[in-house]
């Protein structure tokens, strides 16, 4: 870990927003076994705590906070026992609230802080490089601007937003960074080829880093209600009414993602900055990607002219013969078959089952 009183992170704290159920890697993930929960590489760590150690490298576990629903409170409390700051939200209402409630509660108790949100279900290699761009990113921050870390592309993809970056800027401690030109949504393949191809465009992998004044501030003029909703909660905080107010007012939150609620706004004003992420970046979003970062089939498995990802997460023996390229995936109560090219429809097979009323299966 590096020496505290080293200024460019003194006062950096780290938020992990851990919500959502993972719905392209069902049946492994479910809302009740979210995958952030889950070991998926074979590390023997889960992903949460792999996402904990990157950060507790940097900066000492008091300054890094979770941000949850109560359904997997107790779960992450076990699983990271340092953990000293564990927000628990009443119910899920994106990511905007939940890294606004950090800052909020935070930004109250240390008002120079600088905050990072970071998913609690990517991986990442390189914690030098990851090290780096956090440091040019808080030194950015500093200055007012939010800042994100843009992910070099590994190849043009059409599961990931774009970040188009502009004009360098000059900012010591952060000789790469450059100004946000916008953010764009997911593309069709050709415009993702040439986004690659322009050299100026890398993936948004979700992560944003910002003074908490900053933050707030933007939130205030652009969306007044979620911002005054939040202010109401941190001012209880540290009260005995905490766990009333927070129930009273968390319903009537806007339920909205930060990209949508801040960085696609304030980008289009000037108001945000990148900084570029030379690291090996996934976010397990897929079969496809598990595969990626070294997912391996169960030992018992037999492939007979075939090949591809096949788990059994109950011990079940799995033969393929004569597939390619294709994906099983078997647990106690349920059986996935699909290929590679199509693991991003997995989704599709949760929300069938949701309209089917089979929520004892999702």
């Amino acid at each position: 870990m590096p020496d505290p009183s080293d200024v460019s992170l003194a006062n950096f704290h780290a938020v992990i927003p851990a919500g959502g159920a993972g719905t392209r890697l069902w049946p492994l993930s479910r809302a009740s076994r979210p995958k952030f929960l889950l070991d998926l590489d074979g590390s023997g760590r889960s992903l949460i705590q792999q996402t904990w150690d990157r950060l507790a490298d940097l900066i000492p576990p008091e300054r890094i906070h979770v941000v949850t629903g109560s359904a997997h409170a107790d779960a992450i409390r076990a699983q990271l026992p340092e953990l000293t700051s564990l927000f628990v939200e009443p119910s899920p209402r994106d990511s905007m609230p939940a890294i606004g409630l950090a800052a909020a509660v935070i930004g109250a108790g240390d008002p120079d802080a600088i905050i990072g949100s970071f998913a609690a279900d990517h991986i990442i290699d390189d914690q030098v490089s990851f090290a780096e761009a956090i440091g040019q990113a808080v030194a950015v921050a500093g200055s007012g601007l939010i800042t994100t870390i843009g992910i070099t592309p590994a190849g043009p993809s059409t599961a990931f937003g774009y970040i188009e970056s502009g004009d360098r800027l000059t900012v010591d401690g952060a000789g790469s960074a450059s100004a946000v030109v916008k953010f764009v949504e997911k593309p069709d393949a050709p415009t993702a080829a040439a986004y690659v191809a322009s050299g100026v465009h890398s993936w948004n992998g979700g992560m944003f880093v910002t003074r908490t004044d900053v933050l707030l501030g933007h939130l205030a003029r652009l969306q007044p209600g979620l911002h005054d909703g939040l202010a109401t909660i941190a001012a209880a905080w540290d009260g005995e009414q905490r766990q009333q107010v927070l129930d009273d007012v968390w319903p009537s939150l806007t339920k909205i993602a930060i990209d949508h609620a801040i960085a696609e706004p304030v980008s289009l004003e000037g108001g945000m900055a990148v900084v570029p992420g030379a690291f090996d970046w996934n976010d397990v979003g897929d079969y496809a990607a598990l595969q990626d970062v070294g997912g391996v089939s169960s030992s018992d498995t037999v492939w007979v002219d075939a090949d591809g990802l096949a788990i059994a997460d109950d011990g079940t023996t799995i033969a393929v013969v004569g597939l390619h390229d294709v994906v099983v995936v078997r647990t106690s109560d349920a059986l996935l078959v699909t290929s590679r090219e199509h693991a991003q429809q997995v989704k599709d097979v949760v929300s069938a089952l949701k309209d089917r009323g089979r929520a004892d299966v999702v």
